[in-house]
């Protein structure tokens, strides 16, 4: 039987979340981060090196990064239309946005992350200088790309219903958890209608639901 090993507080609430919409049978095993230095404990980085989440194992398999896990589940899941065929109207939608959640969004998110870590805990007499390259960086790379990515979102959102399309797919799942991140910081406002929307039609969505229940947590938050 396929099992996720589920890390606290981390990516694999997709692979949860896919679980749940597809009715698979799976064995949940979860994991608590280390108290002090908020890594994966041991046992789990025995099955993932880099103590990375998600992982999951199936039979002698273990396999490891997002996107790969849910092609993985749904390569046994033909007839699910959480990833549309080719010839499917919506699947170049669904293949730019399925990649564009770890290509474009989590990679600027992360790089974002790293500069305020770096920013908090650098020393008082280099901190005003790291400030200032950090804050180059913010203005000329990392807010404009994010700009630009939700305004495309805002604007294919007014289209459709879900990043893959007329229906959810796996775009939806792997977006939900930088999407969430993003909400939870305060990024989106009155100027993005469209994604907002979509936020309250994923949190209405049974399977969104008892993921979250089995994740036994009120919202989705952006850890290491």
């Amino acid at each position: 039987m396929l099992t996720l090993h589920h890390l606290e507080y981390s990516q694999s609430f997709r692979i949860l979340w896919l679980l749940e919409e597809l009715g698979a049978e799976y064995e949940l095993k979860s994991y608590n981060r280390d108290p002090e230095s908020n890594l994966a404990p041991d046992d789990y980085k025995a099955l993932s090196p880099l103590g990375t989440a998600p992982v999951i194992t199936d039979g002698d398999l273990v396999l490891a990064e997002s996107n790969a896990i849910i092609d993985y589940i749904l390569d046994s899941r033909p007839e699910s239309t959480l990833r549309p065929l080719a010839g499917n109207p919506d699947r170049a939608r669904h293949l730019f946005w399925f990649h564009a959640a770890q290509g474009s969004l989590m990679s600027t998110q992360t790089v974002a992350m790293i500069l305020s870590l770096l920013e908090a805990r650098s020393p008082g007499p280099i901190s005003w200088l790291l400030k200032k390259v950090f804050d180059q960086v913010r203005n000329m790379f990392l807010n404009p790309r994010l700009s630009a990515l939700f305004d495309l979102m805002e604007k294919d959102l007014g289209n459709a219903p879900f990043f893959g399309g007329q229906a959810l797919t796996g775009a939806d799942i792997t977006l939900s958890y930088p999407m969430f991140a993003a909400r939870d910081k305060g990024v989106f406002s009155d100027k993005y209608p469209n994604i907002m929307a979509w936020f309250e039609r994923v949190e209405e969505l049974p399977s969104f639901v008892s993921a979250r229940k089995l994740d036994d947590r009120p919202h989705i938050t952006f850890r290491f």
